[in-house]
């Protein structure tokens, strides 16, 4: 089984847990508060939901990273927002929504260095990678 499939049967079982739950299981990873992200598809134009951590957060915003393990290519979480920045959030138990923009080269200078303190992993994706790897962060609509 190829690396993309095996990482969509580990997002769908996670997202069962969490949505079965209300977050009360495995809604913590690496340290990290886990979410569920919905965006619409970009070229299917269906809602999308994928499970992810969030570095930085607090109640007016939320930084996600579209690092993709230090893949070359971004997630396709990230394509979608691009193309469409309304989206869902699901976490602890709470449904909002959210608008998505990727952070200016000023504020990625600046939730960096949280971002790795959070979760050193993400300085050791982007030495895997040429790509500069976006930040995004999610606001609340309205």
């Amino acid at each position: 089984m190829c690396k993309d499939a095996l990482f969509r049967v580990g997002t769908g079982l996670h997202r069962l847990v969490l949505r079965t739950t209300g977050g009360r299981l495995l809604g913590r990873l690496a340290g990290m508060p886990v979410l569920l992200l919905t965006t619409t598809g970009r070229v299917t134009g269906r809602s999308r939901t994928t499970v992810l951590t969030t570095p930085v957060h607090d109640s007016g915003r939320i930084v996600l990273v579209a690092s993709y393990g230090g893949d070359d290519r971004h997630p396709s979480w990230f394509l979608n927002l691009r193309d469409d920045p309304e989206v869902t959030v699901e976490m602890e138990g709470a449904v909002r929504p959210m608008r998505a923009r990727v952070a200016t080269d000023e504020e990625k200078q600046d939730l960096w260095p949280q971002v790795v303190d959070a979760y050193g992993g993400y300085g050791g994706y982007q030495g895997r990678t040429d790509r500069d790897i976006p930040v995004v962060i999610l606001e609340p609509r309205g």
